[in-house]
């Protein structure tokens, strides 16, 4: 769950105010595990884009943010078993997915990590072969497949130190 879609839960679900962020039963900030600036910078985002409003010093949860948190906007995509392949990276792998799949993107980063892949440079990853065939036919059902290649290397990837 991205830190703006845990923003938007806890607004929907308010508990205690104190100069109009949500606070615990216990008085302390909803949001302390993050850094002070990427919050503010979140509620910002938030604003800027109608999800939430600030009325009374409180920000709340107006309806396009309420009818965001319900649609299938934010779905839940599919987790993988963690795959610890000490095999030869001979996989490349390049992905160019669209800013409007911002969390399809962020999962597929996270899921190719757990692949032991590692990144080389942005949207450039390398990792041991084969994908696993579930995950490819999971991505060609989120509407992925377009938005990636890979290329068998003749040798495996040792990286520069």
């Amino acid at each position: 769950m991205s830190m703006r879609d845990e923003i938007m839960e806890i607004l929907n679900t308010p508990k205690y105010y104190y100069k109009g962020i949500p606070m615990n039963a216990l008085f302390l900030p909803a949001f302390q595990i993050y850094n002070k600036e990427s919050v503010r910078n979140n509620f910002y985002y938030l604003n800027k884009n109608g999800f939430i409003e600030k009325i009374d010093g409180n920000y709340i949860l107006n309806k396009k943010g309420r009818e965001f948190l319900n649609s299938n906007k934010k779905q839940q995509l599919k987790s993988f078993d963690v795959i610890e392949n000490k095999g030869p990276k001979n996989l490349l792998l390049l992905y160019d997915i669209p800013e409007d799949k911002k969390n399809e993107r962020d999962w597929f980063r996270k899921t190719l990590i757990k692949f032991s892949f590692i990144m080389i440079q942005r949207s450039v990853w390398v990792g041991p072969s084969p994908l696993p065939k579930e995950f490819l036919d999971y991505v060609k059902s989120i509407g992925l497949k377009d938005s990636i290649k890979t290329f068998k290397l003749e040798n495996d990837y040792k990286p520069q130190k």
